[in-house]
């Protein structure tokens, strides 16, 4: 039936309109006819597959709260399905395109005839052919009429689709809420647990990763003896003060949460070994984190870092791993070269636009990754070649022309990838050598970059000796010849020759 949504295009109002209640009621007599009675409100019922396959998708709907909302919802809906179904089917195009021709036909006739009628008083003549041409206008009218009630139906079923879907959405956001707030009072109850059983009993490992947590509460700072404290995979956006009471813990993983910021009281956190923050939204580190000074590995990715605490070098003489990748740093403090113990850097998907000169005293660096910092880092520090220790580098997708001149003497290195870069020394054929070729040809160029620079100053040191040779021969010639005149005495007479500068 015309009037009925197609369940492809509508599958959601159609599944609710084929649940509306009959609104005619059985008379006596057509209980006995095997014909059952025309109902205007309850559509053949949807094929079992296609009812399935949309309660499948959204379970919801067969809540009862949920369908009685929707079926509420689209009240106009059935209202003028019900009236489209006692006025029939929509016309066709051609049907629709005659209608309109011929009523403009009729128009033009009606006004032809209305200016005859007046000039010849010919009123009787004519009067039995405009009634005739009234019913068709009237016929072609209730057409167009037809297929603009169809065309408005049609805009109604698409805006009462989707009302149903956010009503659904509404429902299914309602019913989500109320699983979490289950869900809480599950974790508070566990939480509470945690805190009672620590109260009377060592704990030295907490695990509640992945427990939907928004808030940890401050007593948690007062468990005496915690080793290892996992929050990762929660909801949480702050973190108390009072961790700061955890004097023991070793290891303290908060990553994929929330947090914007970190408490100034975790540095006061003496024996963390391990520090994981990944993951959150943290735009800076507190400077107190460089009072962590027992710490081995620092993991700040995935959050929007713009830069690092000036003084973390110093203070973190132990961290051997430092993970800041996919960040916005855009520079390293200058005291990163005192990290002395530092073996792994990660920082690549940043905003580098160089390195600070003391990043050559990384003497222990083992992996850097440096890579996609795009258009920002075009070059590295001269001395580079410094990094003795350093096994594996990876400075692919910058924007780097030129190796450093010191890269040849990187004899640890043994992992090289600077693909695209517009390198152009060392020249491509010989990156595609590998990295043994690259050391070879950078040192090689080093070599004769320093014997040339040997000639050069030997060149200027020779000529500076002949000048000061000049200089000395010249300055005795003029000692001679002021004692030949003195010897001869002024009342002699001076020879012209000799009176001659030299």
């Amino acid at each position: 039936m015309a009037a009925e949504p197609n369940p492809k295009n509508f599958p959601v109002l159609s599944y609710v309109l084929a649940r509306l209640p009959s609104v005619t009621a059985k008379s006596p007599s057509s209980s006995s006819s095997s014909v059952p009675p025309f109902d205007i409100e309850q559509p053949p019922p949807p094929s079992s597959s296609s009812s399935i396959e949309i309660v499948t998708q959204m379970p919801h709907l067969t809540q009862p709260d949920v369908l009685a909302s929707m079926t509420s919802a689209i009240s106009d809906v059935a209202e003028t399905r019900s009236i489209l179904r006692t006025l029939g089917p929509r016309p066709d195009h051609e049907s629709v395109d005659k209608a309109r021709a011929k009523l403009s036909e009729i128009e033009s006739f009606l006004s032809e005839s209305f200016e005859d009628i007046a000039l010849t008083d010919a009123a009787a003549k004519d009067e039995k052919r405009r009634l005739e041409m009234d019913q068709e206008k009237t016929w072609c009218e209730s057409i167009l009429k037809l297929d603009e009630v169809h065309a408005s139906y049609e805009k109604l079923l698409k805006e009462a689709e989707e009302r149903l879907v956010r009503i659904y959405e509404s429902a299914e956001k309602n019913a989500a809420e109320d699983e979490e707030n289950v869900a809480a009072v599950e974790v508070n109850e566990e939480v509470i647990g945690i805190l009672q059983h620590a109260s009377a009993n060592p704990v030295d490992r907490v695990d509640l990763s992945g427990r939907k947590l928004r808030l940890l509460p401050e007593a948690f700072g007062r468990i005496q003896g915690l080793l290892v404290l996992n929050l990762s995979n929660n909801k949480l956006e702050s973190i108390p003060d009072s961790i700061a009471g955890l004097h023991s813990l070793v290891e303290l993983d908060v990553s994929t949460n929330s947090l914007e910021t970190l408490p100034d009281s975790i540095g006061l956190l003496s024996k963390l070994k391990i520090l994981n923050v990944s993951t959150n939204k943290l735009t800076s580190l507190p400077d107190s984190i460089c009072r962590c000074g027992s710490l081995v590995i620092l993991d700040v990715s995935f959050n929007r870092l713009t830069y690092l605490p000036t003084n973390i070098g110093p203070e973190l003489v132990n961290l051997e791993k430092l993970l800041v990748q996919y960040n916005k740093i855009r520079s390293f403090p200058t005291s990163i070269g005192e990290m002395r113990s530092l073996k792994h850097l990660d920082a690549h998907f940043n905003e580098l636009n160089g390195l600070p000169d003391s990043f050559v005293l990384l003497t222990n660096l083992e992996y850097l990754n440096l890579s996609s910092n795009f258009s920002d880092l075009k070059d590295l520090p001269f001395a580079f070649g410094e990094l003795i220790s350093l096994q594996e580098l990876d400075l692919s997708n910058n924007q780097i022309h030129a190796l450093p001149d010191t890269f040849g003497t990187l004899d640890s290195l043994t992992k090289l990838n600077v693909d695209q870069n517009p390198l152009v020394v060392p020249p491509e054929e010989v990156v595609k050598e590998g990295v043994e070729a690259v050391k070879t040809y950078m040192g090689q160029r080093r070599i004769n970059m320093l014997e040339e620079e040997e000639k050069k100053k030997m060149e200027e040191e020779m000529e500076q000796a002949n000048a000061g040779w000049l200089t000395r021969t010249t300055s005795k010639l003029k000692t001679y010849v002021a004692d030949v005149s003195e010897y001869l005495g002024s009342n002699s007479p001076r020879d012209p020759y000799l009176e001659r500068q030299l």
